[in-house]
């Protein structure tokens, strides 16, 4: 009976660690998202008509930083924000590194009371839409279309966005008809 109950005790003490870890990761998780979220959603469209090609292939020139709101959520969930780093391996993201809030408390295994779960998480933004450049828009050897479009008065398209359920026609005269960001990339949790 002393050997059932002490069993139980330990099975009670390592599900207790995994639901700190598990809370933990889940605070991470969230706040890598949050932090992807944010920097796509700071950027617009428009700043980037003479780079959509990066763009599109998930390699803007700069990104916004989201780590304050990696911390907010890290906070939101109970945890610390440890560190938040963007991506240096090519890819639009974030890798969060946060800490449980409270300590592991006091159970049968010794030096867990003061020990804090740990985790990582990481989420890159990725295109929902790839670009197709307007070939007609490119000048011509003799400058024709540069003067046509200087006669026009109009910034010729740099050509259009092509989507699964919808192709938009960039207008950098209009930027208030552009699509949102959150229509044109997706934010996901990925591997290291």
């Amino acid at each position: 009976m002393v050997g059932l109950l002490f069993f139980a005790l330990v099975y009670f003490a390592f599900g207790q660690a995994d639901i700190t870890r598990n809370g933990t990761q889940t605070a991470a998780d969230a706040a890598a998202l949050a932090a992807a979220q944010d920097s796509r959603d700071q950027l617009k469209l428009e700043d980037f008509l003479d780079d959509l090609g990066n763009l599109f292939d998930g390699k803007p020139a700069e990104t916004a930083d989201g780590c304050a709101e990696a911390a907010r959520f890290a906070a939101r969930n109970d945890a610390d924000n440890l560190h938040c780093d963007a991506l240096t391996d090519g890819r639009w993201g974030f890798t969060v590194e946060s800490r449980s809030s409270r300590p592991m408390g006091d159970s049968i295994i010794d030096g867990t009371e003061n020990e804090h779960a740990k985790a990582t998480a990481t989420a890159v933004v990725e295109p929902r839409c790839s670009f197709a450049p307007d070939e007609s828009a490119a000048p011509s050897e003799g400058g024709d279309d540069r003067e046509s479009a200087n006669a026009n008065h109009r910034t010729p398209s740099p050509g259009k966005l092509v989507c699964d359920t919808k192709d938009w026609i960039i207008d950098p005269e209009k930027p208030d008809l552009l699509p949102d960001m959150a229509d044109l990339f997706t934010v996901r949790l990925a591997e290291d």
